[in-house]
This record gives C-alpha cells, structure tokens and sequence, in this order.
C-alpha cells in the first residue's frame, strides 16, 4: 500500500537578508538591527542546513510533504526548496501566503505535486485573534491522485513569550479556531474528509488550548465515537514519554524544544477520525511518528539532546547549527 511521508519544522528564523527589497518598510522597521549580519552567504549557509536534514527523510527520498514556520516570505521558501530538490530530484512547490506576523514570520507547505495537487481557491487563513498580529491558521485543501480531499492545517500558535500563563488565552483562541475549521471542513466537504493538523502549536499535547479548545485527545476511541462535535486524535502522547539509556542520559530526543534543559513536545501532529478508521482513503500509521534528529551533529552533546540551534534574529550565529526545533515526521498510508 502506498504511503504518504509528511514532516513538520519550525525552521527558526529563516529569515530573507539584511535590507532585502522585498520586504516592507514596516518590517523594516520592526526588525531594525535584529537582521544586522544576516548576509547572502548566511543565508545560504541557514538554507543548506535545513534542506541537508529535509533531503535526509524517508531515507533519503525527502517528504512528500512539509510543513514548515518561521519562513519570511516566499523567496526564501523557494530558496529552501531549491536547495532540496538538487538533492533529492523531487520538484516541490509551494504554498505560502503573507501572515499578520508583527516580526513576519509565515507558515507554508512544500509538496510534491507527483502526488498530490492544489485546486483553485483551496488555499485558506483563518485569523487568530489578538491585540497584535500573529500567525493565521493556514489551511490548504490538497487533491491526492485518487480524487480525496485532504484538509491540512498548518498552524504556529502565539508563543509563550511574557509567560506561559499570562499568553494562554491567545493559544486557546488559536485551538478554538482550529476545532471550528475543522467542523466547517466537515461541514462543506463531506463528513468523510480526513483532516491533519500539524505544527508548533506552543503548548504540549496535555495542555487546555490542545484538550480543551482544540478538542484533542490521547484517546483514539474519543475521537471514534465523538457524537457532538468532531475530535482530533492527538499522535504525540507516545514519543512525549520518552525513555532512558542505561547511565541515566536520555535516550533520544523527548521533545522537540528545550527550554532551560526541559525537553517540551510543541510540535505535534493531529488527524481526524477520517484519518483513523480501517479502510480510509487516507489512513495515519501512529506507530510511524517520531521526532528526526538526525544527522547526529544536529543534537548536542551531554546530558540534555537539545537541537543545535543556527541562532539570528539577533542572536549569534552558529554556521554549524540548524535550528531550535527538531522536525517531527510519520506515514500516511494511501487507501485507494
């Protein structure tokens, strides 16, 4: 049965250079000097990092489809999926469209269009609500070659930046305007749509925007039986434990960002019931989904393996790095 590989990153910073022309001279001045430094050779030094782990995935087929945040804007989208391609011969497109972002930061897709295809008027943002500007909810209705529409959502939540507390009502804006796009999914095109959410949804999978807002659950039963409202099934719970080797240190990776030496599983994947059961057109295999952290040198070295960050945005640089997230991957097997 055929599969559909899918990955996730937030790819940190991947910002267009110091002075670009393309971008505004609000921005400008919003970024003023946080891009100092950030030549053409940075950027394409940030690009040929990220694109070496992306080409590496699926063993080394790259994915049939990314998604991707911390993006400027749409030349260094292409950029990035240029830099795969010459390794992995896969001709990937694009969807990207400009976000409120107060810093400019977009979330996107990159696709093989082999598999699948983008329909006119199949690209949508749903505003997250905020007293200053934030990522929208980006939802693309992708076509697979068998005719299914796929709803996917791509999403980066506002940050907990001024305290995880004090901004988690944003967050829980953000969940509440995923689980009611995902009902109007179901509304307009068929109650048999399967519907994926990925991204860096800046809360771990156990916390109230993802449970509560979002109408997330561990439970794939829950998700099965929902009567009122349509649940996602949350593919995170598993890798979220993690394990231990025999001296104590960590195993593996058991987040996808660390913050003062704590691993936080931000970066989830979360599909539908029409995702789940036996004889979907577009079925999850769970047991699929993992954190990449490889190649080895983007994880550091002792106790705690954190990603090793490529930095910018005002912070330095390390030419050796990647980024402050490890992407996240899993199969989509392809029913019919």
């Amino acid at each position: 049965m055929a599969a559909i590989h899918v990955a996730w990153w937030n790819v940190e910073n991947l910002f267009d250079v110091e002075g670009s022309p393309r971008r505004t001279e609000k921005l400008e001045r919003v970024l003023g000097s946080s891009l100092e430094g950030w030549t053409a050779a940075v950027l394409d030094r940030k690009v040929d990092r990220l694109a070496s782990v992306v080409a590496g995935m699926d063993d080394g087929r790259g994915p049939d489809l990314l998604g991707v945040c911390e993006v400027e804007n749409e030349h260094v989208l292409r950029l990035f999926a240029e830099a795969v391609r010459v390794r992995v011969g896969r001709p990937y497109r694009a969807v990207h469209a400009d976000t409120s972002d107060r810093r400019g930061i977009d979330v996107a897709f990159l696709y093989d269009p082999d598999l699948l295809e983008v329909p006119p008027d199949a690209v949508y943002q749903h505003v997250v609500v905020r007293r200053t500007g934030t990522r929208e909810v980006l939802q693309v209705n992708f076509r697979t070659r068998a005719g299914t529409t796929w709803a996917v959502f791509g999403n980066h939540w506002p940050s907990r930046s001024g305290g995880r507390w004090e901004s988690a009502a944003y967050r829980a804006v953000a969940g509440e305007t995923l689980a009611y796009f995902h009902q109007r999914v179901l509304e307009v095109h068929g109650p048999r749509t399967p519907v994926l959410a990925m991204g860096d949804f800046n809360d771990e999978p156990f916390d109230a925007s993802l449970v509560q807002h979002a109408l997330s659950t561990r439970q794939r039963a829950k998700v099965l039986n929902a009567a009122s409202v349509p649940r996602l099934w949350n593919l995170m719970w598993p890798p979220l434990g993690g394990g231990e080797a025999p001296d104590g240190t960590a195993a593996g990776p058991t987040g996808t960002f660390y913050f003062n030496n704590f691993a936080n599983m931000l970066d989830q994947f979360m599909v539908n019931r029409n995702m789940v059961t036996r004889g979907s057109a577009l079925r999850a295999v769970p047991e699929s989904v993992r954190i990449v952290h490889e190649p080895e040198d983007m994880v550091s070295t002792g106790v705690y393996p954190s990603p090793v960050r490529f930095g910018g945005a005002g912070k330095p640089v390390d030419p050796d790095g990647y980024a402050d997230h490890f992407p996240i991957a899993m199969d989509v097997q392809v029913g019919r």
